[in-house]
């Protein structure tokens, strides 16, 4: 019998161990897989995946967000084994009666500051002054000196950060910054020179190269500054501003939330906090070290970081956000350009009116309250098929769900009706008319379009039309982004064109439209 197998099977021996070593490689290429809910910054890391696996066996399956749409996700339950954003403080606060973190570490730092151009911070007397504070800073945006980016701190951890950290600045206390401590009159100063606003940190600082011309500064990251510096697409250098009453540094901590993962977790933070992986963070992404096996290495310069006080609260932080949105910041004007043409019949309409209808307050999640209308705002819808169907302008004068305004919002919204063909950009240019005539008597706002459509343009001009027509409008009209969203069969062509020749962004709602909706609202 011994024989037989032999000859059938000459080489078992060597056909078992080939067997052995398959399975046993597929064991470990598999490794353990953990799922990430992670901030969209962390997309940087996706090269260092691979590098982290081989010396952990833990794959790391990541999913993005931004930090509030983040938390709220948590706070309903999200099945992920970690999370891992940029700053930790808010997520904890709203997980504490969950009580999901099971453990935390922080694994990088970055202070959120502000960035000038060198030129300015030499004649404002800003370098090497080691007296240098926020108010400082405030007065030169209240004068209309400092004209700087930022992200909306509902949308974006950087904004968040710096919204924190200047409140807690201006309150003047050595602890975490109470409701009744809020200098309202000097963040009002502060915000006044925000001249572009995003809901993202990384696009904030493509948008700011672009506008390089027009801006004087950005708040952001210390890490995105350096490498905008190192990028070689500035004509001057952005001189880092470390002002004296402190910052608030993200931490970057990695929070489990899986228990039956404690190992593997263990594993991670472990080779995440080693000496060869802090000095490749270091290097590469230009976050500081969080541990001291590892010295910050010379691009950090010698300034001390002092950490301002976080409040303590969920209450006092929604309330700070809330009346940096309804008060302190510049007040926005968002044209809404809305294809209503025969295909939006049946249920496409119904999802666009769903998705309007959510920013007047009905949709009453944690993101979607930060992402309704603003009081003080003012919106104007801009409704097409093969003409200009309507134009119909509201001020927003209370942000609450019953508020005359937002019912007006809702029964304009409960109105609309398909039908017709489809004239995408002689709806666009008239958008760009009413922005010109408005910027002209109202230029302290912040300005957006958002172009919705589900089809290809088949009446009124071209979209080479378009474009010559478009470089008429006055520069400032120009600057205005418009913000284009993919619906049902819409031109892909057509939207990415739109949104590269006014500097905005391609958004695809075929899946969600109220979710793509609630998201625009970061860059408006």
């Amino acid at each position: 019998m011994n024989k037989i197998r032999a000859r059938l099977f000459p080489n078992l021996n060597t056909l078992v161990l080939i067997l052995a070593i398959t399975v046993l490689g597929g064991c470990g290429a598999s490794d353990t897989d953990m799922s990430v809910l992670a901030g969209s910054e962390l997309k940087d890391l996706e090269p260092y995946l691979d590098q982290i696996a081989k010396n952990t066996g833990v794959r790391l399956r990541m999913k993005y967000s931004g930090t509030l749409d983040g938390a709220e996700k948590l706070a309903m339950g999200e099945p992920v084994d970690i999370a891992w954003f940029s700053h930790g403080k808010y997520i904890s606060l709203l997980q504490a009666q969950q009580k999901r973190i099971v453990a935390q570490e922080k694994i990088m730092l970055s202070p959120v500051i502000l960035g000038v151009k060198m030129s300015k911070a030499k004649a404002w007397g800003w370098v090497a002054n080691q007296n240098l504070t926020w108010r400082d800073i405030a007065a030169k945006s209240n004068s209309g000196e400092l004209r700087y980016a930022m992200t909306n701190p509902a949308s974006s951890n950087s904004g968040f950060t710096a919204l924190v950290g200047v409140t807690s600045a201006f309150s003047g206390g050595g602890d975490a910054v109470s409701k009744d401590e809020v200098d309202a009159k000097t963040l009002k100063a502060f915000f006044k020179g925000q001249k572009l606003t995003a809901g993202s940190s990384g696009w904030l600082a493509e948008a700011f190269v672009k506008d390089q011309d027009r801006l004087d500064g950005i708040i952001n990251y210390e890490s995105v500054l350096m490498q905008v510096n190192a990028s070689g697409k500035l004509r001057e250098p952005l001189f880092l501003v470390y002002p004296k009453e402190g910052i608030i540094t993200a931490d970057y901590p990695i929070m489990l939330l899986n228990k039956a993962k404690r190992e593997p977790y263990d594993k991670l933070v472990a080779y995440l906090l080693s000496a060869e992986f802090q000095t490749l963070l270091m290097n590469r992404t230009q976050r500081r070290p969080a541990t001291t096996k590892v010295k910050p290495g010379p691009q950090f310069g010698s300034q001390l970081l002092i950490e301002l006080p976080f409040p303590g609260t969920l209450e006092t932080i929604n309330q700070i956000l809330f009346a940096y949105l309804d008060e302190h910041r510049r007040p926005s004007h968002a044209l809404f350009v809305l294809d209503v043409s025969g295909s939006m019949k049946g249920d496409r309409m119904q999802s666009l009116k769903r998705a309007l209808n959510n920013l007047t307050g009905v949709d009453r999640s944690v993101t979607g309250q930060f992402a309704r209308f603003r009081n003080r705002e003012k919106i104007t819808f801009i409704t097409f098929n093969d003409r200009i169907k309507d134009v119909k302008e509201f001020t927003v004068t209370k942000s609450g769900e019953d508020s005359e305004s937002m019912r007006a919002i809702r029964q304009y919204v409960d109105g609309l009706r398909a039908g017709g063909g489809t004239a995408i950009f002689d709806a666009l240019d008239n958008a760009y008319t009413l922005v010109d005539k408005s910027i002209k008597r109202d230029p302290d706002r912040f300005y957006s379009v958002v172009l919705m459509s589900d089809g290809q343009n088949n009446d009124g001009r071209s979209r080479t039309a378009f474009t010559r027509g478009f470089r008429a409008f006055s520069e400032d009209a120009q600057q205005i982004k418009t913000f284009t969203i993919l619906f049902g069969g819409a031109d892909v062509d057509d939207m990415n064109t739109v949104a590269e020749l006014t500097g905005g962004r391609v958004f695809d709602g075929r899946k969600s439209l109220a979710g793509v909706f609630k998201k625009i609202r970061g860059y408006q």
